[in-house]
């Protein structure tokens, strides 16, 4: 019978070998895949995949709770400590960074 640590070395092996045969199998599915899209004329738009640009950032934080430091770029949806600041009569002025 194999003690512990050898168990523990075969494992590793084991995923070593299965992580390299992932790459292998994900490489030559992606292969077929292209060649196929080419060859039938699919689009990633097609798929409903999205276009080489990304999504638009929230951009730079403007304002700042002063009790849980949670911060709000003033673009969007105003988060909850805000209203509550407003409900309260405070000033959006008075968290500004």
């Amino acid at each position: 019978m194999a003690s512990y640590q050898e168990i523990l070395s075969q494992i590793e092996d084991l995923k070593l070998k299965a992580k390299e045969a992932r790459k292998q199998e994900m490489a030559a599915t992606i292969t077929e895949i292209k060649r196929m899209m080419v060859e039938y004329g699919i689009t990633l738009e097609d798929l409903g995949g999205k276009s080489g640009k990304g999504r638009a950032r929230g951009g730079n934080a403007k304002y700042r709770d002063p009790a849980s430091g949670k911060t709000w770029s003033g673009r969007g949806r105003r988060p909850g400590w805000v209203v509550d600041l407003e409900k309260q009569g405070g000033s959006l002025d008075s968290c500004r960074i």
